[in-house]
Parts: C-alpha cells; sequence; structure tokens
C-alpha cells in the first residue's frame, strides 16, 4: 500500500507543476528516480523513447510505464491517476470561474510569468535527452538545482555517440531531402529508428 500511496503522490506533485507539457515532466521524473531507486536514467530514457512511440500524451504515458514498472497494472492506474488529478481540479476551478476573471489583468499576467518557468522545464529536458543520446556525457546524480556533468568512459576521443548521430544525421536527411521518404509518416521513422536501434544493441555497440 505504501508503495501505491507515493506512487499516487509523485506523481501529483509532477501533474501539479510540470508546466508546459510532456517534455516537461521529464526532470520531475528524474528527480523521482533519484530519490526513489525506481529505475536508473538509462530506464527512463528507454520509457521516454517508448512513451514517444506510444498514442497518447507523453506525461501519461510515462506515469502509465513507471507504474507500471513499480507496481504493475494497480501501480500504472494510480500513477496515472495521481498524474492527471491536478489537471482534472484545475480544469474544474477555471471552467467555474472562467467567465469572471478572463479579462482579469492579475490572472493574464500570472499566466504570462508561467512561461519562463515552462521554456526552462522544456529546455532542460530537450539538454538531458540529447546528451543521453548524443554523447557520452552522464548526468551526476543528486538532488541540487544545479546539475553536475562528466565524460563517460573514454574521455574527449569518446565525446560523440557515433551511433547515435548517424542514426539522428539519416533521419533529418531522410525527414527533410529525400523526397521519396520525406512525407512518409512519422510512425515509420519510429519503427525503422526502433529497428536500428536493436541491430545496434544486439551488435554490441
Amino acid at each position: 500500500m505504501t508503495v501505491y500511496l507515493r506512487l499516487y503522490w509523485e506523481f501529483f506533485k509532477t501533474g501539479l507543476f510540470a508546466v508546459g507539457g510532456g517534455m516537461a515532466t521529464l526532470p520531475f521524473l528524474q528527480s523521482i528516480g533519484e530519490t526513489t531507486g525506481w529505475y536508473t536514467y538509462g530506464d527512463l530514457m528507454n520509457m521516454l523513447a517508448v512513451s514517444e512511440s506510444t498514442p497518447g500524451p507523453i506525461g501519461i504515458n510515462m506515469a502509465t510505464y513507471v507504474g507500471f514498472t513499480v507496481g504493475g497494472v494497480p501501480g500504472a492506474v494510480i500513477a496515472t491517476l495521481g498524474e492527471v488529478t491536478p489537471s482534472i481540479i484545475v480544469i474544474l476551478i477555471v471552467a467555474a470561474i472562467l467567465k469572471s476573471f478572463r479579462d482579469n489583468k492579475y490572472v493574464d499576467r500570472a499566466f504570462y510569468g508561467l512561461r519562463p518557468a515552462s521554456t526552462g522545464l522544456i529546455g532542460a529536458a530537450c539538454v538531458t535527452v540529447m546528451l543521453e543520446v548524443l554523447t557520452s556525457v552522464e548526468l551526476n546524480s543528486g538532488s541540487g538545482l544545479v546539475k553536475s556533468f562528466h565524460l563517460g568512459g573514454g574521455g574527449l576521443a569518446a565525446l560523440l555517440n557515433w551511433p547515435g548521430l548517424l542514426l539522428a544525421a539519416g533521419l533529418l536527411v531522410l525527414t527533410n531531402w529525400v523526397k521519396p521518404t520525406k512525407n512518409l509518416h512519422p510512425i515509420v521513422f519510429i519503427a525503422l529508428s526502433a529497428v536500428v536501434g536493436v541491430a545496434f544493441g544486439f551488435a554490441g555497440v
């Protein structure tokens, strides 16, 4: 029971403060992994890849994935409920008072003030994903606001993750400059990336 309450509480906080959409939840999820030990940073990147590849909002998919990993089907349900509860409450409140506060200058300024926070959360998520996927730079664990980094094995010579960079470059070319493939549905490229990832994984890259 304790783990289910913890799941609900952690994802309730994530849903309440992760302003800016699904990617903005990533710093919160990283913190959850560090404080609870439920998953590693590498596990989180794998969860993100699966969540991006499946239908639905990223934040909800991530909550379901983590909940299932930690507590099975009940954990998935509870974590998902924790993620969506703040949004439901806020929507109900906003719907009840929107007419009265639609043109309120203080409400308008409050939402304007949330923009930098949203930008920062999404920016932090983008930086951590790029460092994990395209380089050997590793994020040091810790609960502080400012994170530190260090190079993985191999030093400067192994700074870049060449398979990841080549895959990203190939996708960029195929989706922008190769006429037969540039208009294909994104799911084709997701599937292609998954196949390439599995192939490189089995090859030991």
